[in-house]
């Protein structure tokens, strides 16, 4: 029995990290997308702008379904694992400025831990 509350911590542990990388990911991104269009350029590319509006709306259905405990959220972290780690790969690529570093970390992290909770539940 304390081993499967061993791991029920961990899991409700993890859950509460993804869900809260989930809604600064959302933050962020929509800072983000502010703050390219006012940079123009290469910054205000239409797939990049909608790159980080996927991402920032995945981000906010995934915290959701985690919230309500859908079943089905194990599903939504894994998009939202494969649109974060796009969105900070396309962040990356257009600036190293402090704005489109702190989005790509904050897009990884949230990567990362939507990746290991579908992991861990499936």
């Amino acid at each position: 029995m304390a081993i499967e509350q061993l791991s029920l911590n961990q899991v409700n542990r993890d859950l509460k990290e993804c869900i809260q990388n989930c809604l600064d990911c959302h933050s962020i991104c929509l800072n983000t997308v502010t703050y390219c269009l006012q940079q123009g350029g290469r910054h205000s590319e239409p797939n990049h702008i909608r790159l980080m509006l996927d991402c920032a709306e995945i981000c906010t259905t995934s915290a959701n379904f985690m919230l309500r405990n859908s079943d089905l959220h194990t599903r939504t972290c894994d998009v939202c694992a494969v649109l974060c780690e796009r969105c900070a790969d396309d962040c990356g690529r257009i600036g190293s400025n402090g704005q489109m570093k702190a989005c790509a970390d904050m897009c990884r992290r949230c990567a990362e831990s939507c990746r290991r909770l579908a992991m861990t539940a499936a």
